[in-house]
């Protein structure tokens, strides 16, 4: 098992903010800090992830509706509406050229979708700024991050969780592996394939007590 080299951020998402960052912390003695609100009707908090006790640039994200938004419709980022618990959902890795990337996996014949400009405001104000490709449609493979000149937030002044490892696990392997090849992606980049059932993603995490927890 390991962490991935251009691992960026997990992304764990609830229907309830509040009770995401509830449960997270119950089960890793972490409350994580808030991050802001998102244009998509979302809003997260946030852990940065160490590796061997060094700060690194990973982070989870922990997303759920804004409370504080008004709306009619219900938030499906993430596929936020289709679930009634926390659920790691997705994640992102930080390519180099993140357009090199893109084309690169098109004239491969896969898809990470189109590069979009978003950005947020920290509870301090300031602003963040970012690009990335949307990942709402394949959960099961990565989607592309890039800060540009924004401080990516795992390097930021918020609570820390240590990371053992980063897995997806899947039935059939072959197919993500093939996306994998299709994007580019060196060896260790992303994470790990392991054959098991059901699909999912896997996440160990070592507590300040020194025990590892699965979430």
């Amino acid at each position: 098992m390991s962490v991935p080299r251009l691992l960026d951020h997990v992304v764990i998402a609830g229907p309830d903010l509040a009770e995401l960052v509830g449960w997270f912390a119950e089960r890793t003695g972490v409350t994580a800090a808030p991050g802001g609100a998102h244009p998509t009707g979302t809003a997260n908090a946030l852990v940065a992830l160490t590796v061997d006790g060094n700060r690194a640039p990973h982070y989870v994200e922990l997303i759920g509706p804004d409370p504080d938004a008004a709306r009619e419709e219900p938030v499906t980022t993430f596929g936020i509406d289709r679930l009634d618990g926390p659920a790691i959902v997705t994640y992102a890795i930080h390519p180099d050229d993140i357009d090199a990337v893109v084309a690169g996996a098109r004239r491969r014949g896969v898809d990470p979708g189109d590069v979009w400009e978003l950005s947020r405001r920290r509870p301090d104000g300031t602003l963040l700024q970012w690009r990335l490709t949307r990942g709402d449609a394949d959960f099961d493979r990565p989607f592309l991050i890039d800060w540009g000149a924004t401080e990516q937030p795992g390097l930021s002044r918020i609570p820390t969780l240590e990371i053992v490892s980063f897995q997806r696990i899947e039935p059939d392997p072959a197919p993500l592996r093939r996306a994998y090849d299709a994007l580019g992606l060196p060896d260790g980049a992303a994470a790990e394939v392991v054959q098991g059932s059901p699909a999912r993603f896997r996440l160990v995490v070592r507590r300040a007590d020194g025990e590892t927890v699965v979430l």
